[in-house]
């Protein structure tokens, strides 16, 4: 009883061992909380807190300290840290590549591509491309911009080739590639340039370059919801990046760069700059596109877009056959849609009848010799065309019948169905890529432009219009521009719009120092309808005068005889 009693007064100052070290979590140890096997090293970071739970420094003087209790599960001892530093590195969908943090999906940034040490081939099959740019001047075409550089992704194919975006090797002087993990700059051979698809395939003549170097392996289109992972070198760092998602839609989509529609995938993985050209794998590791360009405004996020492999496989198709890009071909017809009952009773359509109203015919187009206004276009090459211009595509999905279209080459014969004035007829077309009267890219040729008296003729193109008016030239230029831009037909191959560009002051041309954009409709009562033919009938004139007459009923008239006037045409 007597040692059961607490003693009053001051504890000893050396605690009995075995009082002090029991505890009800004796079996948990703090050492194994703060493990090296369980803990990664992050760099900068101190070591203080680690030194001070191993030191065997004396204890200082005074009461003892008690120790906590553990509980049976303890947690760990920093919730602050983030948890991928307290836990292993995660994978990424695709089994490419492991990283440290944000590994789901949404557009989560990963960085590294290793397992267990070991690197996957289809990462290092990606590239850095880097391109010196020296675009024309098309509001001064006698002269060009001041060269740029910029970088973008690529990745390697079969026959040493290596393909990039189109926009990324655009009014290229000097291409440049370096290998994943190399310190060298490879230069590179430009092989074709497809605007429309935004593609480009590019070469290497260093042997020393492909050592080592798988190329990529193409996969199927993929269905919605299948994981994508875009690999590239965005802005933001200078290794490799990966970024994660989901395929949202398949459909036929705009290409800003090329002016053109055609199948495309949208994914939710961040697609910034940089990432053109970079290749986008699935699951299993095979490439299903080449991110290209994603959408920017304030109210979405995270909306990408990839080139599909059937796009890929037509322009490496394309290159293959012809040994240069010859484009995508696209039917010279502008339609209307027949949803409306009493419009398909009016052109004679029967109840289980299905197509599309053609409203016009390109005139320069190979379909001009047996199509017409008002035919309804039933099936192209067999398959049935809906109302609304749709064909089944895959199932329980449909999509333009353009894609049919764009599935084929150029020079390839197609069948087509239309109705005409109550009879079916069946027609084979030869298919052509499209002109159009103000074309929306000059295929990196420099700008022509002709000269005389101070007078500035070019030709007018998209690439002008936004150098004139900004990007905003849809809203800038002037109507009948833009008229012409949305509307206008070319009537004939060689057809193009002359403009005066600006008027150089001088005493020759006093009074006409206003005239700026203003389309040229004849010269000495003839037509105009090339700049080589305006040029040609300028130098050829053998008249006193020469009589511009332009739009807006304008004239424009030189003493010919008096000034001995000579052009320069580029």
């Amino acid at each position: 009883m007597e040692d059961a009693k607490r003693k009053r007064g001051r504890k000893p100052k050396v605690p009995n061992p075995s009082e002090a070290l029991e505890s009800p979590s004796s079996n948990i140890a703090l050492d194994d909380v703060f493990s090296v096997s369980n803990v990664e090293i992050i760099p900068s970071t101190t070591t203080s807190t680690s030194a001070a739970a191993t030191t065997t420094a004396a204890r200082p003087r005074g009461r003892p300290k008690k120790l906590p209790k553990l509980p049976e599960n303890p947690e760990p001892l920093h919730p602050q840290l983030p948890p991928a530093i307290l836990s292993p590195s995660r994978r990424i969908p695709n089994g490419n590549a492991t990283g440290v943090g944000g590994g789901g999906g949404g557009g989560g940034e990963l960085s590294g591509d290793s397992v267990g040490g070991r690197v996957l081939p289809a990462m290092d099959a990606v590239v850095k491309v880097f391109c010196v740019h020296t675009e024309p001047n098309f509001s001064l075409p006698w002269q060009r911009k001041r060269q740029y550089s910029s970088s973008s992704s690529g990745f390697v194919i079969g026959g040493r080739r290596v393909l990039t975006n189109a926009h990324s090797v655009e009014h290229y002087t000097q291409v440049k590639v370096k290998k994943r993990g190399s310190d060298t700059k490879y230069l590179a051979t430009v092989l074709a340039i497809g605007t429309e698809c935004d593609i480009a395939m590019l070469t290497v003549n260093d042997d020393e370059f492909w050592e080592g170097v798988s190329p990529v392996e193409f996969g199927e289109l993929p269905a919605l919801q299948d994981a994508v992972t875009v690999v590239g070198y965005p802005i933001g760092g200078d290794t490799i990046s990966v970024t994660s998602g989901v395929v949202s839609r398949i459909e036929i989509l705009s290409y800003v760069h090329g002016s053109t529609e055609l199948l495309g995938l949208q994914i939710d993985a961040a697609i910034n700059s940089g990432n053109s050209g970079g290749p986008a794998f699935n699951d299993k590791g095979s490439c299903v596109g080449i991110a290209f360009q994603s959408l920017k405004h304030e109210d979405v996020e995270n909306i990408g877009y990839v080139i599909p492999t059937p796009v890929i496989q037509h322009f490496i198709q394309d290159y293959e056959k012809n040994e240069a890009y010859t484009g995508f071909p696209i039917l010279g017809v502008e339609w209307q849609k027949m949803e409306n009952p009493d419009l398909r009773t009016a052109m004679s359509m029967k109840p289980d009848q299905k197509g599309v109203r053609i409203r016009r015919v390109d005139p320069t187009a190979p379909e001009s010799g047996v199509l017409k206004s008002s035919d309804i276009m039933l099936s192209f090459d067999g398959v049935d065309i809906a109302n609304d211009g749709t064909v089944p595509f895959r199932h329980g999905e449909r999509i333009g019948f353009s894609y049919l279209v764009s599935q084929k080459y150029s020079g390839d014969s197609s069948a087509i169905k239309v109705l005409r004035d109550s009879e079916i007829l069946n027609f084979n077309i030869k298919l052509a890529s499209h002109r159009r009267l103000i074309p929306a890219h000059n295929k990196g040729r420099p700008p022509s432009y002709y000269i005389i008296a101070g007078f500035v003729f070019t030709i007018v193109s998209v690439p002008y219009l936004r150098s004139e008016y900004g990007k905003d030239y849809e809203y800038e230029a002037p109507v009948k521009l833009l008229d012409k831009l949305l509307h206008s037909m070319p009537q004939s191959p060689d057809e193009q719009l002359v403009v005066v560009s600006q008027v150089l002051v001088s005493d020759i041309n006093i009074g006409y120092e206003d005239i700026v954009n203003t389309q040229v409709l004849a010269f000495n009562g003839k037509l105009v309808k090339n700049l080589k033919s305006l040029a040609e009938m300028v130098e050829n004139c053998d008249d006193e005068f020469l009589k511009f007459d332009l739009e807006y009923e304008q004239e424009a008239t030189l003493y010919f005889a008096e000034w001995g006037l000579s052009g320069k045409c580029l």
